[in-house]
């Protein structure tokens, strides 16, 4: 065994981002994915572009299909729908993120498989759900809209803002996997598949997390604050002499040491900032005695001596200064794959016995590799 998932084998009939997504981190575990696509358009972040890879790839399309092997089907036929049938009853999992109600229609439903093979694991990923809301179209953005998150994200409450990526779309397909590789052993320890339905709504709920908490258990609607953070402070960007840098002080002895690096050792004791609650009572206070201490001294200066101080800290990097921490860091954020010249970004896990492999680029459109 090379792979956590060798053996098992993937009939990927999604497209986009959330499924892809989710079928690449199983292939890179070892699974064999046979992503179905349209024959001559393929899936549709094919054409997203630019930007371009070096052999003219779309890299929003290169950065989710690496590890698979491309079937084109033309699902609107006879021929075509009878190979994805087989396809999906000789398949240990099958992904789809069609309209729901689609793939029933297709005679690819769970019960239809499951009829022919108990062992199928079906994972339906859906925007916002298979049943009042099957109908709404299940777009990222408006999910972001939609499902809050725009509301606690931007500068000010005039001014919602989205993330600057896909989010909801990566945390559903992080769901989609967990409750595949969940499936999976249940069908080890039972002999039974199972259907496993996962959306966008319901993921990006799960997602907001404290903000979604203080809603929910505290009757509080969180609102916009920019970058601050609305329990603890000083934990938001902060003006230096030259760019800002950020600030993530999480504990009150956090809070002397950084009150102590800059100079102003008795800020600590002052009963406004003595204490996070009372921090957060007066963030604006706080934010200006910090900034005016800040002002002395660049960015980088800073990090170094607050790093040594143990103060949580660091400069607000590009993409490219992302990806030189992570080098600098020896994560090794970039990998090479066999038989392309473009690279690809790394899986996240690193495992001891079992690690993740990246053994082909993403396919052309019905490329068997």
């Amino acid at each position: 065994m090379t792979g956590a998932l060798d053996g098992v084998v993937v009939a990927d009939f999604s497209r986009v981002l959330a499924g892809p997504y989710a079928t690449m981190l199983l292939a890179d575990l070892g699974a064999e994915v046979v992503k179905v696509e349209r024959p001559g358009a393929g899936d549709d972040t094919r054409h997203w572009g630019p930007p371009y890879a070096a052999d003219g790839t779309a890299t929003y399309f290169a950065a989710v299909n690496r590890n698979k092997r491309s079937l084109a089907l033309d699902l609107g036929t006879p021929a075509g729908l009878a190979e994805a049938r087989a396809l999906a009853l000789r398949a240990d999992v099958v992904v789809e993120n069609f309209k729901p109600g689609t793939f029933e229609r297709m005679g690819l439903g769970y019960a239809d498989l499951a009829r022919e093979n108990p062992r199928t694991v079906l994972c339906s990923i859906s925007g916002f759900g298979s049943g009042a809301g099957a109908e709404l179209p299940g777009y990222d953005l408006l999910v972001q809209a939609m499902g809050g998150l725009m509301s606690v994200t931007g500068p000010d409450a005039a001014h919602p803002t989205k993330v600057g990526v896909a989010l909801v779309d990566v945390v559903t397909g992080l769901h989609a996997v967990y409750g595949i590789l969940a499936a999976l052993r249940h069908r080890d320890v039972t002999g039974e598949g199972q259907h496993v339905e996962v959306n966008l709504l319901s993921s990006l709920l799960s997602a907001l997390v404290n903000q979604s908490s203080a809603y929910v258990a505290g009757g509080v609607v969180p609102g916009i604050l920019g970058n601050d953070h609305p329990s603890i402070v000083p934990y938001a960007v902060y003006a230096t002499a030259d760019r800002p840098i950020v600030l993530a002080v999480g504990n009150d002895g956090q809070f002397r040491s950084l009150a102590t690096v800059l100079g102003i050792a008795a800020t600590a004791t002052d009963a406004r900032f003595a204490t996070n609650p009372q921090r957060v009572a007066h963030r604006e206070e706080v934010r200006d005695v910090l900034e005016a201490a800040l002002a002395a001294r660049g960015a980088d200066d800073w990090y170094r001596e607050l790093t040594a101080a143990g103060v949580p800290c660091g400069p607000i990097n590009d993409v490219h200064g992302a990806f030189d921490l992570a080098s600098s860091l020896g994560l090794e954020p970039v990998v090479p794959v066999p038989g392309s010249p473009v690279p690809q970004v790394a899986n996240p896990l690193r495992m001891s016995a079992t690690p993740p492999t990246y053994r082909t680029p993403p396919p052309a459109v019905g490329s068997p590799s």
